[in-house]
């Protein structure tokens, strides 16, 4: 035991914390840049576009360092599941059994084809035989994705089991996949790792033009991504609307708490920042007039639930709500950003490639994409607190109360530590070594005008 105070409860939640916010960084990645790489390499073969079908093969080539350490974290998620939380596996295993099992499975499905994907560049005389190679690769990354999501969507909205005296019977494989929480949850998942890999890579022609790099390549991969981010916002605030009606109904504790709504009313208001006192009064914080009932139920009229009906040892930890104030500011900035760019694309298009602020503006874009998957993730997983299965069996019930946690914790941080440097290191490498305009002069590219 190597620090005083053990309790392993705090060691389990902080390590499985700890797994989840690295490996949330590659799996994001691993589910977005798919379809980005399809989307380049579909609009390459449709306009005989050089340039587009390049973008495809060189975000390939960065795909597969990140696919690498994904499966090594995936991996430690999944031993950690089994060492860290047993009476929960103990409880919950064979009800999550099916869609881990189908979880891995897509992964192979996906590493398959990618395999046969990368190796199978200009090889074929129809190019649409290639780019079919991909559609698995993309359908195998938001499987994969889509399964691990039902896991916990389970554990948001338990479903397809009868529950005996604290323990899980008549079980339904399916049923249990069919939680409530699923559909928002598995849709949020998607959409939201879309959006960021969509502004990530903008980020990077972004910062290739800001460094006088005004190559054309730059420009059409600068307003893919871009429209591509813009239109997936549009189908994130959609998800988030129906996300918030299915906490009204299913997690009312949780939409209480995320805005600090103690009595139970109708035209309930939504409340942005402000400071909660120690008589839970707040103060200094905006309310907006009926938008809480609007988000819980779609009327101003509608009841919402408060605080003060859940029982105390139920109770969320209020700090969420600045998890989703955070959250929610990031994702007005990411709004902002990608609206302005629309109007400057339709309005003064050379501005969109050239306004130094736009381009910085947008380069800023891409950590605040990932910031906010984060907070999402950790607004999540605190908002379902005390549960880790929600009304059946609560956290500090599932954890191992085992020795050596806190070694575990400290092992497995020297490990993401070199995974993350290693990884950040050898993208680095290989396109500074690989300009974009070396390879394209390479292979005979043109540099064209079509943006």
């Amino acid at each position: 035991m190597l620090l005083s105070g053990y309790d392993p409860v705090m060691y389990s939640r902080i390590l499985t914390s700890f797994t989840l916010a690295f490996h949330i960084i590659y799996a994001t990645i691993g589910v977005g840049v798919p379809l980005m790489i399809a989307l380049a390499e579909w609009i390459g073969i449709r306009r005989n576009d050089a340039h587009y079908l390049l973008l495809a093969r060189r975000w390939a080539r960065g795909f597969v360092i990140t696919v690498a350490v994904g499966v090594v974290t995936g991996t430690a998620i999944g031993l950690q599941l089994s060492l860290l939380w047993p009476s929960f596996m103990r409880v919950a295993g064979q009800s999550i059994a099916l869609p881990l099992f189908m979880e891995t499975f897509a992964f192979f499905f996906e590493a398959i084809f990618l395999g046969i994907y990368l190796y199978t560049w200009d090889r074929f005389k129809n190019k649409m035989v290639h780019f079919w190679l991909l559609v698995p690769v993309v359908i195998g990354s938001s499987a994969s994705a889509f399964f691990i999501t039902v896991v916990n969507a389970f554990m948001n909205a338990p479903a397809g089991v009868t529950v005996v005296d604290g323990a899980i019977t008549d079980i339904s494989p399916f049923g249990a996949m069919l939680s409530p929480a699923m559909p928002t949850k598995v849709s949020h998942v998607l959409i939201t790792a879309y959006t960021t890999c969509a502004f990530a890579l903008a980020a990077i022609a972004a910062f290739s033009l800001l460094k006088g790099r005004n190559h054309v390549y730059h420009k059409k991969a600068l307003k893919m991504t871009m429209v591509s981010a813009f239109v997936f916002l549009i189908g994130s605030a959609v998800i988030g609307d129906l996300s918030g009606k299915y906490l009204a109904n299913y997690q009312p504790e949780k939409l209480a708490a995320m805005e600090w709504h103690f009595e139970t009313s109708s035209q309930a208001p939504l409340v942005l920042g402000g400071i909660l006192d120690a008589n839970n009064n707040i103060k200094y914080g905006l309310k907006i007039p009926y938008a809480l009932s609007i988000l819980a139920h779609g009327l101003p009229n509608a009841e919402v639930t408060g605080l003060n009906d859940i029982p105390d040892d139920e109770e969320p930890p209020l700090w969420i709500h600045y998890l989703f104030d955070i959250k929610m500011g990031f994702v007005a900035l990411m709004v902002l950003i990608s609206v302005v760019f629309m109007l400057v694309l339709w309005r003064k298009r050379h501005l969109a490639y050239t306004n130094k602020w736009l381009l910085r503006a947008i380069v800023l874009a891409a950590p605040v994409s990932m910031l906010t998957i984060e907070h999402g993730w950790i607004f999540a997983e605190v908002g379902r607190q005390p549960w880790i299965l929600h009304g059946i069996m609560k956290t500090s019930e599932g954890a191992t109360t085992s020795d050596h946690v806190d070694t575990m914790l400290i092992v497995f941080t020297a490990l993401y530590a070199v995974l993350g440097f290693t990884s950040v290191r050898v993208l680095i490498k290989m396109f500074k070594s690989n300009h974009v305009e070396d390879e394209m002069k390479a292979r005979g590219i043109e540099e064209g005008d079509g943006q």
